[in-house]
């Protein structure tokens, strides 16, 4: 766990409560690669994204983690994104590029080409965690003191 944390916050988003999404990015929705979240995210606040996270635990071994996605070709920026996890990036790779091929191929809409953003970490003396994560937005909770 504590592998899991140290890679969210290298991200930027240590001390965000995480909602994990599935895989319909809405329309009007801007990607945007970026090696860490750029805005400061308030202590607890909720935070709606995406993500892979794939562990190493022993010297040596790797892990590799990635999101890939696919926007409809109508300009509308909607699409879908899908996270995998494996011991390579090239599995990783493989996984991503076969998810959405097939979920493209079973809905009525056209897709462009596939997309993606993946890491791979190799545990050096214990464990490591390899992660990726799409931030859609932070909500704070909405309770006053």
């Amino acid at each position: 766990m504590s592998a899991f944390d140290a890679a969210l916050r290298e991200l930027g988003v240590g001390d965000a409560n995480l909602i994990r999404l599935s895989s319909v990015i809405p329309p009007r929705a801007t990607l945007e690669r970026t090696a860490r979240v750029r805005k400061p995210i308030p202590w607890g606040d909720r935070l709606y994204c995406v993500y892979a996270a794939q562990h190493a635990l022993e010297p040596g071994q790797t892990a590799a983690a990635g999101i890939g996605w696919v926007l409809r070709d109508d300009g509308s920026g909607a699409g879908l994104f899908v996270e995998h996890e494996a011991e390579t990036t090239e599995e990783v790779t493989t996984l991503i590029q076969s998810s959405l091929d097939d979920m493209a191929r079973h809905r009525p809409e056209s897709f462009g080409p596939v997309r993606m953003c993946t890491t791979e970490a190799r545990s050096t003396t214990g464990p490591t965690c390899a992660l990726v994560l799409a931030a859609y937005r932070t909500a704070p909770w909405g309770w006053r003191g």
